[in-house]
């Protein structure tokens, strides 16, 4: 906020560019027989669209999150382990004047309700149950 109590875009123009990397995870919680069923759900498989969009949506966190940066990426990454839960995890990446941090998060958030959203119609119990911040770096 500025000081009239605005919010406001920062300005990180005077900052120098540095390589940045970000890393969130996602859970789901899911029925062990939802868990088997998420590579052919009658919407298809849950897992490559989770992967699809989670990347998609970590290129339009700007267009989501106000005031957030858009951001030159570099890598995008969406890995998901399946288990007793589904286990997401979202890298970021860029060279630029800020960080990484909500897209990772972003992207780890929109995969996770995707797979929610193409196993809604078999497993009503399921829940999102965790988004965090793993990791971010700068060098």
């Amino acid at each position: 906020m500025d000081e009239a109590g605005d919010v406001r875009m920062v300005d990180v123009g005077g900052k120098p560019l540095s390589r940045r990397r970000a890393v969130a995870r996602a859970i789901v919680r899911v029925a062990p027989e939802t868990a088997s069923r998420l590579s052919a759900l009658p919407k298809g498989d849950a897992i490559a669209a989770a992967k699809l969009a989670g990347i998609m949506a970590a290129k339009r966190t700007s267009e989501l999150i106000p005031l957030c940066h858009p951001l030159p990426l570099t890598h995008v990454a969406v890995d998901i382990e399946v288990g007793e839960e589904v286990e997401i995890v979202a890298s970021a990446e860029t060279t630029a004047q800020t960080g990484v941090e909500m897209e990772a998060l972003v992207a780890a958030s929109v995969a996770a309700l995707t797979v929610y959203d193409m196993a809604k119609a078999i497993d009503s119990s399921m829940e999102v149950a965790e988004v965090r911040l793993l990791e971010k770096t700068k060098s």
